[in-house]
């Protein structure tokens, strides 16, 4: 009984005394009868079958999405910089596409040995959850920090600006490429919401991860 709004333990046990149990039995009784047993605001309620009227205010979602990591080892392997890149798009595609929502910009942060920093964000040609299109301008924002000698010792990617990915215009595409990946990436999110995220996934990647 104290599932239904308005009702607390003290009204609960009141209507326990009564052998009324459950909101069958409740739904059952007059609302007269509830009235009385209760009184006051919470009779009324009761009465009411317990109707919460407050209105529904649906939860807004998050206005930016990050995801970050730490390297083990200050690096200045290209290879493993990039592999870490990709981990990173991929890890932010699925949690933009869990949500519903499609990124309008990425901002790509790099940390370094020694403490210094480097920030810089670009936006996407139109808005997107996809791994391709993520990877594609994280890609291009790690060019722009033009690495050479410096000791990477963490990254983190931001998408920002997000949208619901209901309201992304959907192009109708001739990329029968494309069209396939899209079709693969649901795949790998299914097999990855059910076997866990390091499952499956790029080669340079796992590759990384091993």
């Amino acid at each position: 009984m104290e599932a239904l709004h308005g009702i607390g333990p003290r009204q609960a046990e009141a209507l326990h005394e009564y052998g009324i149990h459950t909101t069958g039995r409740l739904a059952a009784i007059s609302p007269a009868t509830v009235q009385h047993l209760l009184g006051g605001k919470a009779g009324r309620t009761a009465a009411d079958r317990g109707i919460d009227p407050r209105p529904v205010v649906p939860r807004a979602l998050p206005s930016s999405a990050t995801v970050r990591c730490t390297l083990d080892r200050h690096t200045l392997d290209g290879a493993e910089v990039r592999a870490t890149l990709l981990d990173l798009v991929v890890q932010l595609g699925r949690l933009l596409r869990g949500r519903g929502q499609a990124a309008r910009a990425l901002t790509l942060t790099l940390r370094f040995a020694g403490g210094t920093g480097w920030e810089k964000t670009r936006r996407l040609t139109e808005p997107s959850p996809h791994d391709d299109d993520l990877r594609t301008l994280a890609y291009r924002l790690m060019d722009a920090a033009g690495l050479q000698r410096g000791r990477l010792t963490g990254m983190a990617l931001k998408g920002e600006d997000l949208v619901d990915a209901d309201r992304v215009a959907q192009q109708i595409s001739l990329d029968t490429a494309r069209e396939a990946r899209l079709v693969a990436e649901a795949a790998m999110d299914r097999i990855r919401d059910k076997f866990g995220q390091g499952i499956i996934g790029p080669a340079a990647v796992i590759r990384r991860a091993s």
